[in-house]
């Protein structure tokens, strides 16, 4: 059987690779805190948080915003070093919205975050309402001389999903910010959502041509998970919606691929939580197993990213 896959060895374009080949080595995510909270909690546009939301189901431990930034830092440098051997690092201001602040406090925090000669990026994860003209233009300041990526976060393409989720924007404000920030030397990502009960398999296919010629450098793409202590779970508990099952979300994934433009970069293709935090799926494999079904239903179909696209 004939595969004419682009990606030297793989099915999909893998963001891991694009470090390595970029850096010349091992290059690792350093999350860390900021302090940050988000405007559809802190009550700017609403309160409560996206539904499904519960950030100590994803912050490692070293981001702790007890501890300085720039000691969160060196103590996941450290940690990683040690267990991956990483040469070079990229600071990653992980948990809730780390835009969600005057333009004037938030260049000291990156500041003291990037300070280390071992440090060739920022990564910053935020949400498209919570960016401005002025922060766009000091990142494509600091893109000069460092690799400076915003990760947008979106979740679904369509606007009765990013209502009953409770994001407090819609669609378009995410379509505003990637026309702004495109061109400007910024790496772009975004996140997304694939199993809402209520989009079914055709709209959850058709978002990735929605998004597939958006400017879009990286994509993290989750299954839907339920988390304790979120109103998802309290939804999920008084009146159960069906949640993927891995065979389920191996195949949709893989249909995703296809559809999805072949030079963006995955940088995660599936989601994950603690185990004493997950209320559900629960399957019977772990991260890396998860990945590798993936990747072998892409072989066993002979398919990979972007076969399909654009369609």
């Amino acid at each position: 059987m004939h595969s004419q896959t682009p990606f030297a060895g793989k099915r999909y374009n893998t963001y891991g690779r694009f470090l390595r080949e970029r850096f010349g080595g091992r290059v690792y995510k350093v999350s860390v805190d900021g302090g940050f909270s988000c405007p559809n909690r802190d009550g700017t546009v609403g309160t409560g948080g996206c539904i499904y939301c519960n950030n100590s189901s994803f912050r490692p431990k070293s981001a702790s915003r007890l501890k300085p930034v720039a000691a969160q830092v060196l103590a996941g440098m450290e940690y990683i070093k040690k267990r991956y051997g990483a040469e070079k690092f990229i600071v990653y201001f992980q948990p809730f919205s780390n835009t969600h602040a005057p333009l004037e406090d938030l260049i000291p925090l990156y500041e003291s975050a990037i300070d280390h000669p071992d440090i060739v990026g920022l990564s910053v994860g935020t949400r498209p309402d919570c960016i401005d003209d002025d922060k766009i233009a000091w990142f494509e300041n600091l893109a000069r001389t460092l690799f400076v990526t915003l990760e947008y976060g979106l979740q679904s393409t369509y606007d009765d999903t990013l209502k009953r989720i409770n994001r407090g924007h819609d669609y378009g404000c995410w379509l505003d910010a990637m026309r702004r920030t495109r061109d400007r030397g910024i790496w772009i990502g975004t996140h997304l959502i694939l199993g809402f009960p209520w989009e079914t398999r055709e709209e959850i296919l058709k978002s990735a041509k929605a998004i597939s010629d958006r400017g879009i450098d990286f994509l993290k793409l989750h299954h839907l998970h339920v988390v304790k202590n979120t109103a998802m779970e309290r939804d999920y508990r008084n009146n159960p919606f069906h949640l993927m099952a891995l065979d389920e979300y191996v195949e949709l994934a893989v249909d995703y691929l296809e559809r999805l433009n072949p030079a963006i970069r995955i940088e995660r293709l599936l989601g994950s939580a603690p185990p004493d935090q997950l209320i559900g799926p629960v399957w019977d494999a772990g991260k890396g197993e998860i990945r590798h079904r993936i990747e072998h239903r892409l072989k066993e179909r002979n398919t990979w990213q972007g076969r399909l696209y654009p369609s």
